[in-house]
């Protein structure tokens, strides 16, 4: 059984398409037909979770949210 930790990531309404989050961890975040991204909707596997919080926080509009 692989280890999770207990967080998601959502992509709001704020998100641009600069494709950063995709670019840090595409394992979890990709982009839409629409140009703007996505992440997973699953919990973060640990593996991805330092690749995804880096994906959060580099963010340049503040998109990305912790939930």
């Amino acid at each position: 059984m692989k280890e999770v930790l207990s967080l998601k990531y959502y992509v709001n309404e704020n998100c641009i398409g600069c494709g950063l989050c995709v670019s840090t961890c595409p394992d979890y975040f990709t982009m839409t037909d629409t140009g703007v991204a996505v992440a997973m909707d699953a919990e973060v596997p640990v593996e991805h979770a330092g690749e995804a919080a880096n994906a959060a926080y580099g963010c340049p509009v503040d998109a990305i949210q912790e939930i």
